[in-house]
């Protein structure tokens, strides 16, 4: 018996069309990242480029002097980065045997107090070598941010370069071009307007971090802030797994007080900015929910991979403004609220 596919449920085919669109767009994760980058990041700099444009720079002088402090700016950051790696990696060693003595040292206090730690697979997991790779892993996220990042400026130089003429085009291209402009304007507005709070907060989160480190004595107190700046862009766990090389690192360092003291550290600002800073500028512009907001980020991130995680709200946004336009699909974006 043949089927038609009139007889087959209009659900059952949008979900069928969703699962083969996003496997996808996971299989090609590793072209798309570069291009979504690039597009958040015009995004964040398109309000500087309309500025110097009323001030009367011609377009290209203004998208090459942005691209070119984007370039210069990412440079310093891969030397810093490649810097601190280095010396992690000659000090590593070092840190592994001290790592191995206090490891041992709280096994035996354990030990002491009756439980029997040798014959539990915490010894199997809780290993100097396996310790001292999650902060190597830490520093390591900058590899995967900086790795294609010149193609990235590239993509920007040219998205830059579109961004006048783009208006024109939609309404030479679209049948209703006022509806889709006004889509699109809002669209851009609120994915500007949560990455510009966004990296806004970020940097002081980094930077408050990177000070509150250096004050405690960890070493690489710039390069835990701006891992905490990166990791800030993730939601709800980007401020925690930062948190996390951090703690180690200062424990091995300079010991358990120290550790504590940026255990501490790191609560305070992620309380201060992230709990009551971030909520009182964002919370009521991001028109979505928290539950969403969580549930988009592990979505993203299981498509996309990391890069997936930190674009995760602004991707969700534009899918959310997408729902809205058309009557059919409203109600998902109303649920998204």
């Amino acid at each position: 018996m043949r089927v038609k596919v009139s007889d087959i449920p209009v659900a059952l085919l949008v979900a069928a069309a969703f699962i083969i669109i996003v496997a996808g767009i996971q299989a090609i994760a590793s072209i798309i990242n570069p291009i979504l980058l690039a597009v958040f990041l015009s995004s964040l700099c398109a309000p500087l480029l309309y500025w110097l444009q009323r001030r009367g720079v011609p377009n290209g002088l203004a998208v090459a002097a942005i691209v070119l402090g984007l370039l210069m700016v990412t440079v310093l950051l891969m030397i810093f980065v490649g810097r601190s790696l280095n010396t992690l990696a000659q000090q590593l060693p070092g840190y592994q045997e001290r790592l191995t003595q206090l490891i041992a040292h709280v096994f035996d206090r354990l030990n002491d107090l009756g439980l029997d730690i040798t014959k539990s697979p915490l010894t199997d997991y809780i290993t100097p070598r396996k310790v001292m790779g999650v902060v190597y892993y830490g520093l390591s996220f900058f590899r995967g941010v900086f790795t294609n990042m010149f193609l990235i400026l590239l993509f920007v130089l040219f998205i830059l370069l579109e961004t006048a003429g783009f208006p024109r085009k939609l309404q030479a291209a679209l049948p209703d071009p006022e509806a889709t402009l006004g889509h699109f304007k809002t669209m851009t507005a609120n994915v500007n307007r949560y990455m510009g709070f966004k990296t806004l907060f970020s940097l002081a989160t980094g930077a408050s971090v990177w000070i509150l480190l250096a004050l405690i004595g960890v070493e690489f107190a710039g390069t835990w802030g701006l891992l905490a700046f990166f990791l800030n862009f993730i939601p709800a766990i980007g401020s925690i797994i930062a948190a996390i090389p951090a703690i180690i690192w200062a424990l091995v360092q300079l010991g358990l007080s120290s550790a504590l003291l940026t255990l501490l550290a790191y609560l305070v600002v992620n309380i201060t900015i992230g709990n009551l800073l971030e909520p009182k500028f964002m919370g009521q512009r991001l028109g979505l929910s928290p539950l969403v907001v969580i549930i988009s980020m592990i979505f993203w991130g299981w498509v996309l991979g990391p890069i997936g995680m930190v674009l995760s709200v602004p991707l969700t946004m534009i899918g959310k403004i997408a729902l809205a336009t058309s009557e059919d699909t409203r109600w998902i974006a109303v649920l998204l609220e």
